[in-house]
């Protein structure tokens, strides 16, 4: 199973994810989490995204192409199955997304849209903020972030509508219950 996640900041990929991948023995490849990894590394890679992270810009293209196809690299070498969160963020990342992965044979099978509203969103991210501290969890940044997501990520759904494999969930819901039917539908699309 290879699941790409498309979500606004907020909305669970980070959960989902780990529950798809706990679930079906997969590769969790999370591109933000590499990023903040080399951040706190103080790598040259953590150094250069740093500033873009604080302010909840997006992160060039070839930065996060690396990092995924270092990710795919893995998983493939652990069986073949992922489960992709933060890429892509653009149409056009899409499309490199999509050569990467098949110049290494690892296209995705389900690209899974978790659906929710900015309101819910603002929420959910502030809490977080209280919790994990992070420094791309302020109102402003949130803001940002969201308005980024509106207007250059949700079109990204057109492409994988396009291919056929774009599966949308209700992501408003507890977390219990979207688990159940992100895990349900994915059962039935390994099936086929």
């Amino acid at each position: 199973m290879r699941v790409l996640m498309v979500a606004p900041p907020g909305a669970g990929k980070g959960t989902q994810g780990a529950v798809i991948a706990e679930h079906f023995h997969i590769q969790r490849v999370a591109i933000g989490d590499l990023l903040r990894r080399n951040v706190s590394e103080g790598t040259e890679l953590g150094r250069r995204v740093e500033p873009l992270l604080q302010h909840g810009d997006l992160v060039p293209d070839d930065v996060v192409l690396d990092l995924l196809r270092q990710g795919l690299l893995e998983a493939k070498a652990a069986g073949g199955g992922y489960v992709l969160d933060g890429v892509p963020r653009t149409v056009s990342q899409a499309l490199a997304a999509y050569r990467v992965a098949r110049s290494i044979n690892m296209t995705v099978d389900v690209a899974l849209h978790l659906e929710a509203d900015d309101d819910e969103l603002m929420r959910r991210l502030l809490k977080r903020a209280d919790i994990e501290h992070r420094p791309d969890d302020t109102e402003p940044v949130i803001r940002e972030r969201l308005k980024l997501y509106r207007e250059v990520t949700q079109p990204v759904l057109a492409f994988y509508a396009r291919r056929g494999i774009l599966l949308s969930v209700d992501a408003m819901r507890p977390v219990e219950v979207v688990s159940a039917d992100v895990l349900s539908a994915l059962e039935a699309r390994a099936a086929v």
